[in-house]
């Protein structure tokens, strides 16, 4: 049975798109895919969860033998967790899947690659958590400064506590509506809104 090369891009919320990862990804595979056939594999999901449609339809191809290589544009488009990519990374070579990263100039069938990978995923996590205490850390100066979001009701104003504001990101990169977002956390559009605004958690 001929293996295939799967091609995987993601981008965390519907807002975004894989436009930037498709040409890179397209020219790899002209390049280097030879008589090979080439799937393609798209999320529209967060990076924090290795749980996600389109990978879980990778690996599970890659578990039954159909796959021979993944490609992808920038490691972190595997995900945000070093737990998860460095299990991924120990899983991959047991499966007989090699691994490439394009602009990371990484293949995780050479030793120099696999110590890379491992240091990438680490990298990844900490810019993850370094978003994570910004939001914190802007949330406890706001409060400081008596600074207030609009609540859920007109005319009434709150305080969002670090988990609001997280879960209101979490949401928002699955791609929901920010009306469900609302609903959700117990605050008005417009706050979901100037959240969204005043944090980047992409």
């Amino acid at each position: 049975m001929s293996r295939r090369i799967a091609l995987y891009c993601r981008v965390s919320s519907k807002s975004q798109d894989t436009a930037s990862q498709k040409p890179d990804l397209q020219r790899w595979a002209d390049a280097f895919g030879d008589d090979h056939e080439i799937t393609w594999y798209e999320d529209q999901f967060s990076g924090r969860t290795m749980d996600r449609p389109a990978w879980n339809r990778l690996i599970s191809d890659a578990k039954r033998g159909k796959l021979s290589r993944i490609v992808v544009w920038r490691l972190d488009r595997l995900g945000r967790t070093a737990n998860g990519l460095t299990a991924l990374f120990d899983e991959l070579p047991k499966l007989k899947v090699g691994l490439v990263s394009i602009k990371d100039g990484l293949d995780l069938e050479t030793p120099a690659g696999r110590l890379m990978a491992n240091v990438l995923a680490s990298v990844a996590q900490y810019e993850t958590e370094v978003r994570a205490e910004r939001v914190r850390a802007g949330q406890l100066k706001a409060k400081r400064q008596g600074k207030t979001w609009g609540g859920s009701q007109p005319g009434r104003l709150l305080f969002l506590s670090s988990d609001q504001v997280e879960t209101i990101q979490h949401l928002h990169l699955q791609g929901k509506p920010k009306a469900a977002i609302a609903r959700a956390c117990g605050v008005s559009r417009p706050t979901v809104y100037r959240i969204l605004r005043q944090y980047d958690p992409s």
